[in-house]
């Protein structure tokens, strides 16, 4: 039986191209069926349309409250009983009954070696800390903000005159690449939470997850 994922997303898609494209060739061990949007301008719609993928656009400007919001999100990934639900730049802070009803089936990817710097403006705050790496890691989604165990981490050397803009951009080519691994492992059943341990093949990960090795 094939897997299904929803993609939830807020802006261009950049990550979601690239599970899109790794779900094409083979490597997701399973299908996107599903990208919603909170935003009726997200290039990612564009991206799923093209791709014969269905969307749903969910506008959270129509809504009072997050909690109206998030009944009306989790009613419609319901309505295709996902596998995985993926976070691909999805700007909303998800609330406690929501992620509890998903719990275990939701991966987001945070532009930083978590634990180091949850939230915004994560590339600046290591450059102004003066930090010798920055990454990204893949974690599940918790009530705690990107404080979900992690799967897998990325570094990336900071460079000599480095900007946000600079740093953010290489650090955007690993998310590509350790974001549709992180979903092949959950959706072919190697990823396992016991007692709050993240296992991969049986074997307890470390806190910040697996550390990524560029292919040589």
């Amino acid at each position: 039986m094939t897997r299904r994922i929803v993609v939830l997303l807020s802006g261009r898609g950049s990550n979601f191209q690239s599970l899109l494209n790794a779900s094409l060739t083979g490597e997701l061990s399973g299908s996107i069926d599903l990208v919603i949007s909170n935003r009726p301008q997200a290039g990612g719609l564009a991206i799923a349309n093209n791709a014969n993928i269905d969307t749903a656009l969910i506008d959270h400007q129509a809504y009072a409250t997050r909690d109206a919001f998030d009944a009306d999100l989790a009613g419609v990934i319901d309505s295709v009983t996902p596998d995985l639900i993926v976070l691909a730049g999805f700007m909303r802070i998800l609330t406690q009954s929501f992620v509890s009803q998903f719990a275990g089936r939701l991966l987001n990817i945070h532009p930083s070696l978590l634990p180091l710097y949850p939230g915004l403006n994560t590339h600046q705050r290591a450059l102004d800390n003066g930090d010798t790496h920055a990454g990204a890691t893949v974690h599940y989604v918790t009530g705690e903000l990107d404080g979900g165990p992690s799967v897998i981490q990325a570094k990336v050397p900071i460079e000599s005159g480095d900007t946000k803009d600079r740093l953010a951009d290489r650090i955007l080519q690993v998310e590509h690449q350790i974001y549709p691994q992180a979903v092949n492992w959950h959706l072919s059943g190697r990823l396992a939470l016991r007692n709050g341990v993240l296992y991969k093949d049986s074997v307890p990960l470390p806190a910040t997850g697996e550390l990524w090795r560029a292919p040589q």
